[in-house]
């Protein structure tokens, strides 16, 4: 018969102050490494990522567009040029430097990151970003394109 205590044992969470910090730095690592390497490799020259797909076969910005150059000119520090690539892609590396903040405080005064998003939240972020998406194609919205 199987020992159930082992089984419950291995399902907690790490103990100690290291433990409830691992997976919010190894979260850290990820991100920073990724941001490292657009960091160093330039994605203003041609050849070095793939090309948005909506935007190669229909010539229309998505919300991505841009995220890559916004990232790049957000690692070099500056702030204007990645606004002007991808402003929606700055307020979510700002949103991520926020909420893991809140995650790493939590974590580390051993309390669980619980996130209340609700239907409402989810919906205007999804309309934020179809705005965004229509706007940045209208003539009006070049101000917006990458």
């Amino acid at each position: 018969m199987p020992d159930v205590n082992a089984d419950t044992q291995r399902a907690l969470p790490p103990e100690g102050l290291l433990g409830r910090l691992a997976v919010p730095a190894g979260i850290l690592v990820a991100v920073a490494g990724a941001f490292a390497y657009v960091g160093t490799v330039d994605p203003n020259q041609p050849g070095h990522y793939p090309v948005c797909p909506l935007y190669r076969f229909t010539g229309l910005y998505c919300p991505g567009c841009g995220g890559l150059r916004s990232a790049h000119a957000f690692v070099h520090g500056d702030f204007l040029a990645a606004l002007q690539d991808n402003a929606m892609a700055v307020v979510g590396y700002l949103g991520f430097a926020v909420l893991w903040t809140v995650w790493v405080v939590r974590a580390a005064r051993g309390r669980p990151l619980r996130l209340g998003l609700g239907p409402a939240q989810l919906w205007t972020v999804g309309t934020l970003a179809l705005v965004f998406t229509v706007v940045r194609n209208l003539p009006f919205g070049g101000w917006l394109h990458p």
